[in-house]
């Protein structure tokens, strides 16, 4: 069994990530992967990671300091944040993880169905959770993008095509996911 750590990161302009989401995350994860996830105690978005002009947090950033927080163990590891977060050649992200590496972070901040103007829904930011969790966890075990409409791993751009994937992995996934855990 691999060591997965998962902690919440809170961020002053971030909503606080709630129990369920963090347990949905865990339950996901320990059923795909074969990790046991160690739940780590909540940790600060670096004050040197948030862009006050975007108002945003910048991912690569916040990769670097978990990995310096946590240099050897455990294995992979997972922040979830509420902030919002941005790559330098993007807007926007719903999360960035180190393909084939240690560390990786989720935004619960344009997931949340209140970003867009609906009503607070649980369930769908729980089953959006699981999906987000599973993708960027995906490319930690060295899952690069899929072009199955389904699939967890299939890249997503808006919050309309990340509706369309489903917390699993397609077929051919989970066969390369078995062959890199070779």
């Amino acid at each position: 069994m691999i060591e997965l750590g998962l902690a919440p990161m809170l961020c002053p302009e971030g909503s606080q990530v709630s129990e369920a989401v963090m347990e949905t995350i865990k339950e996901i994860l320990e059923d795909v992967f074969p990790v046991r996830v160690q739940a780590l105690p909540a940790i600060n978005s670096p004050p040197e990671a948030y862009d006050s002009v975007r108002r945003q947090h910048s991912a690569p950033v916040i990769l670097k300091s978990l990995l310096a927080a946590h240099p050897a163990n455990p294995a992979k590891l997972l922040a979830v944040t509420g902030g919002d977060l941005f790559i330098p050649m993007l807007s926007f992200v719903f999360g960035q993880a180190q393909l084939g590496g240690r560390a990786a972070v989720i935004s619960m901040a344009r997931l949340t169905p209140e970003f867009h103007g609906f009503d607070p829904d649980l369930q769908l930011l729980l089953r959006r959770a699981r999906t987000v969790a599973l993708h960027e966890t995906g490319h930690l075990f060295g899952l690069t993008h899929c072009q199955t409409q389904e699939c967890a791993m299939r890249l997503a751009t808006n919050i309309h095509q990340f509706d369309l994937k489903r917390a699993v992995l397609c077929p051919g996934c989970a066969a390369i996911l078995l062959e890199n855990l070779r």
